[in-house]
């Protein structure tokens, strides 16, 4: 059995909600695991103080007593004895219950304790003592579904046989005393015990880490058989290049150049991840990467992940080469057939040397004429579909990545470990540090004041919510009320824009263009913006409910300002999660805020599925799970320099591997 459909009371309406978390069969559903439990210990009465959180169970003393307080809510009270103590309990919306609390029924409740009157407001009710409801799977879960239910329909499939393999090799399961996976999944939906939970997670979570990390080494061992392409130049070219740029390159800068030289001239392919702060430069590193393998007599391209960044990546191309003869072209879907035609046989003949454009540059209607290159911008790994579709053109690439979300270093050596990494920490110099401030929503008039300080000089200042249209369910500030809010402090004074993620590319285009000529002084956004915009004008950032975004985000919308020698500033609206927040008033720099952000939410905002296999963990966290990476980093190495893949037990993991790996 693997369909849903055949769950006892999962309707078209439960098949829509677990669809949109991503459970579409049964197996879905089986590893979908909780992701915290809630452990129901019994509180002692004695000890507990007022509005502590307790649980109790007890025996019903008195019959229930249900208050009608409007159409819409009821109060019900009874009372228990527990642990000695004659408690009142009230509890609201349950007066529907009340047949089934007869005096003498064992129950359980969960509520806040006034020792002083012997009470209990009650949040839960349960039916039975305590010692049959010890530790309960909590689930993420959308509007329309509990982890009540989704706990339900998991009970349910694990009626059936669990089909699943197993993969932890023979040798590391003796190792360390696991449990079989079957056991291991059905314990973490059901547990029982405390002791055994650990043992199953742990289980779980090994493995899952096992696989990424052999992942990582299998790529990495297989990278030193990979032949790379032939290039001789003189470095004396690639310094009087530097020489002629408009300003003088960072010392991380040139460190990163000379690294990306001898790789691309090393006879082993180039791998690497080029990771620094917005605004640091990693750009211009990645465009003389791209000269010293155009002086190679190779074609570059430059895959960017908005057509608004490609096409800015491209103008800041043609002043930067200007002196030079490298042909430079650009391909993005808005353009029309005829000009994309025109790209695509000047591509083939070899006619343009650096091609910068979006996802485009590799479909199957593009051919190179001789491809040695390959720079993807923030963090959009050059995945498995990319690698096929070159390898089948008979094309074998140099591989640069950038990234604008700094890793710290001991995550990134392990979670890259297939990859070379180079770090550029300083910012070019005049660049002053952007002032953050932390405001509230009492201190409005002070953010709007700010606000029209910056107008006044001249400047341009953004507006960030976080939402796009009215929520019935959220309070949270969106871009049509800003709109409104805007429209009425500053409409008399300068214009202003609204984008987001919802509008057409054409009219994104139009209001970042009339933005980037400052015919409009502010602009409202949702997070559209924080990826390929640069307006130098720009000098402020001010953020609605901040809290909503992981310190990394906040870092990346703030680094759309400071982008010149004008001071800037990132005002931060909160009225939550504020000690938090204050660390990016104390600091500028990113890898100081990703080391906290990644130490305060764990890695979700750092890592995104890795595309060589789309690792994405059901259950394993890159930073809670720490000692268990780093046992699976050991283990996986030493099954790979030991040769177990070869042996027939493990099969299976050398074809998981060849499967979700293109080492082409």
């Amino acid at each position: 059995m693997n369909a849903l459909e055949e769950l006892r009371g999962l309707g078209p309406k439960g098949l829509r909600i677990l669809g949109q978390l991503g459970i579409h069969n049964i197996q879905d559903l089986i590893f979908y695991y909780p992701f915290r439990y809630d452990i129901l210990k019994r509180t002692n009465l004695d000890s507990a103080l007022k509005d502590d959180k307790v649980i109790i169970d007890g025996v019903i003393e008195s019959v229930p007593n249900v208050f009608h307080i409007n159409k819409k809510m009821d109060k019900m009270d009874f009372k228990i004895n527990a642990q000695n103590h004659l408690l009142r309990i009230t509890i609201f919306n349950r007066g529907f219950l009340k047949s089934q609390l007869p005096i003498g029924k064992l129950v359980t409740i969960i509520g806040k304790y006034d020792p002083i009157h012997n009470h209990i407001v009650a949040a839960e009710l349960r039916m039975g003592d305590l010692d049959k409801i010890t530790i309960e799977p909590v689930y993420h879960t959308i509007y329309g579904i509990s982890s009540k239910q989704i706990s339900h329909y998991v009970a349910l499939a694990l009626k059936n046989p669990i089909q699943s393999e197993d993969y932890i090799p023979f040798i590391y399961q003796k190792k360390y005393q696991f449990l079989s996976k079957e056991k291991s999944i059905r314990i973490v939906h059901q547990p029982s015990d405390e002791e055994t939970l650990e043992k199953a997670v742990r289980r779980i979570k090994y493995e899952e880490l096992f696989l990424f990390m052999l992942k990582m080494n299998y790529l990495k061992n297989n990278k030193k058989n990979k032949i790379g392409l032939k290039r001789n130049v003189d470095y004396k070219r690639i310094q009087s290049f530097i020489e002629s740029l408009p300003y003088t390159l960072t010392e991380d800068q040139l460190n990163s150049v000379k690294v990306i030289y001898q790789d691309l001239t090393s006879p082993i392919r180039m791998n690497r991840l080029l990771q620094g702060d917005v605004g640091s430069g990693k750009t211009v590193v990645s465009f003389i990467a791209n000269y010293i393998n155009y002086l190679s007599g190779y074609q570059t391209a430059l895959m960017a992940p908005t057509e608004i960044l490609a096409e800015q990546h491209f103008q800041t191309a043609l002043k930067l080469f200007k002196n030079t003869n490298l042909r430079i072209g650009l391909l993005t879907g808005k353009m029309k057939v005829k000009e994309k035609r025109e790209v695509y046989n000047s591509l083939k003949k070899g006619e343009i040397d650096f091609i910068i454009g979006t996802h485009a540059l590799f479909t199957e209607a593009v051919e190179y004429f001789n491809l040695g290159l390959v720079i993807t911008d923030e963090q959009h790994r050059f995945g498995v579909n990319q690698r096929s579709s070159l390898k089948n053109k008979g094309i074998t690439p140099d591989i640069l990545y950038m990234s604008a979300t700094p890793i710290p270093r001991t995550y990134a050596l392990t979670l890259y470990g297939d990859m070379d990494i180079s770090s550029i920490k300083t910012v070019p110099k005049g660049r002053k540090p952007i002032v953050t401030k932390l405001f509230s929503n009492r201190d409005m008039k002070e953010v709007l004041q700010a606000m029209y300080e910056q107008i006044k000089l001249g400047h341009q200042v953004y507006v960030v919510a976080p939402l796009i249209e009215e929520s019935e369910k959220s309070d949270f500030e969106n871009v049509n009320e800003l709109s409104i809010k805007m429209e009425k402090a500053f409409g008399k004074v300068c214009k202003i824009g609204a984008l987001h993620g919802k509008m057409k590319p054409f009219e994104k285009e139009e209001i970042m263009n009339q933005f980037s000529k400052n015919e409009i002084q502010i602009l409202i956004s949702t997070t559209v913006i924080e990826v390929g915009v640069d307006v130098p004008n720009a000098t402020m950032m001010v953020i609605f409910d901040s809290y909503r975004f992981g310190l990394s985000a906040l870092h990346q919308l703030r680094g759309r300002v400071g982008r010149n020698e004008l001071q800037s500033y990132c005002l931060l609206i909160s009225e939550r999660e504020t000690e938090r927040l204050k660390i990016l008033t104390e600091t500028n720099d990113g890898f100081k805020v990703s080391e906290e952000d990644f130490l305060l939410r764990g890695s979700g905002d750092l890592f995104g599925a890795r595309q060589s296999g789309d690792m994405i963990f059901q259950m394993a966290n890159f930073k809670n799970d720490f000692e268990i990476l780093l046992s699976a980093k050991q283990d996986s190495e030493e099954f790979l320099k030991k040769n177990y893949l070869s042996e027939k037990e493990n099969f299976k993991i050398k074809k998981l591997l060849e499967k979700s790996i293109d080492l082409d």
